[in-house]
């Protein structure tokens, strides 16, 4: 709904690696919501609703015990609780606020991985049950988010002409960006091209530095309705466009969108996203100065920045060689905070926190004169989701 809400508090917690947090996943949450509610100057009593990932422990009626809210009056999750969630809260707050449905909506994701067991790492102990569609891909020891996507980006990679180069520039353009966001935790470690070619495989063609990190924290954004966000005292971020969905027979065969009986094998999902996104704002990528791309893993992130319009498939590895991605001199510099790779590992919702600080000028690599900032969601898993932040309604 174009430019009916806006952004007005942006939060999170500190970062910690796995199993790092002296805080529990609950705490960790409360926190970037309080810092959330100080940066848009606000009570943390005022907030009214909530929304999060699909399995996000941190439950609504937890946190408005613990923060005291007076009255919460809408409550959401998107689904399937994978990084495709990331923008697809923002779709929900915005709705919610648009249709007067809560006055100050937080979007939230909090994570303690060292608490409750990480995402990427394969769990068989004794008797196996096998779930549905894992039935068709356990067996063969496709188990892991790394194996279920390198398939994928394996076969772009092979129709398209890409090679490890073009891979790189992702996680390269991350780790430099991170150098000067004392946030992240990869700050002070450099990643070289040669670092990056000379690390262990994890599953072709994914290296150890086309994978994300895994990480203990939080991170939360305030959305309200573009009238009360002109009141308060930070710049507002307006939401321009919001947009979830999942293209035809999408998940067909397969597990969290890696469909293999998909009639689009070697896709991000993001090429009906991107049609809404664009017809909703009434602009298009050439409009767009500065994106953050989930980065589960390098490949799929390249795909998205192809499906959302920024460069044909053909020429996109030619095109991120030129050092388009990275700032400050890139055509669309991407993952300003350092992302998925290098920042932290909030699932995603670091991403929008960065999106937001760039329309706002407070961005470590700030990108000059932004209009428009783009955050895509996690590649693979569906329903897929991105959304616009703009200065302007």
């Amino acid at each position: 709904m174009r430019g009916t809400s806006a952004i007005v508090g942006i939060g999170e917690s500190t970062y910690y690696r796995p199993g790092g947090s002296p805080d529990s996943e609950l705490q960790l949450a409360v926190t970037a919501i309080t810092n959330a509610a100080a940066d848009a100057g606000i009570d943390v009593e005022e907030i009214d609703g909530f929304v999060s990932y699909g399995n996000d422990r941190s439950t609504p009626s937890k946190l408005s015990t613990v923060l005291g809210v007076n009255e919460t009056k809408f409550a959401a999750l998107s689904w399937d609780g994978g990084g495709n969630n990331v923008a697809g809260t923002l779709a929900i707050a915005d709705a919610a606020v648009t249709a007067g449905y809560a006055d100050y909506v937080v979007c939230y994701r909090s994570l303690a991985q060292g608490e409750y067991g990480r995402f990427g790492q394969a769990r068989v102990t004794g008797r196996v049950r096998v779930p549905e569609e894992g039935a068709f891909r356990i067996p063969y020891g496709v188990m892991v988010p790394a194996h279920w996507y390198a398939m994928i980006a394996q076969r772009f990679m092979y129709e398209h002409g890409i090679t490890e180069h073009a891979l790189a520039e992702i996680s390269l353009a991350a780790y430099a960006h991170a150098q000067r966001n004392p946030r992240a935790i990869r700050h002070g470690r450099e990643l070289t091209k040669d670092d990056y070619l000379n690390s262990r495989w994890i599953v072709e063609p994914f290296r150890l530095f086309d994978c994300c990190q895994e990480n203990d924290c939080s991170a939360a954004v305030i959305v309200t309705s573009a009238e009360r966000a002109r009141e308060l005292d930070k710049q507002p971020v307006y939401i321009r466009s919001a947009a979830q969905g999942i293209d035809y027979r999408g998940a067909a065969g397969g597990a969290v969108g890696a469909g293999y009986n998909d009639p689009d094998f070697p896709t991000a999902h993001y090429k009906n996203i991107a049609d809404m996104i664009w017809s909703r704002a009434g602009v298009g990528p050439k409009d767009v100065q500065v994106a953050q791309f989930y980065e589960n893993f390098t490949g799929l992130a390249l795909m998205a920045i192809s499906e959302m319009g920024f460069s044909p498939p053909d020429e996109i590895e030619e095109w991120v060689r030129a050092g388009n991605l990275r700032w400050p001199d890139g055509e669309l510099p991407i993952n300003t905070s350092g992302g998925n790779l290098a920042e932290a590992y909030v699932h995603g919702f670091e991403l929008v926190n960065e999106a937001a600080r760039q329309v706002r000028g407070e961005s470590t690599c700030q990108v000059d004169d932004v209009e428009f900032s783009l955050v895509v969601a996690g590649p693979g898993a569906l329903p897929a989701s991105a959304a616009l932040l703009s200065v302007e309604p």
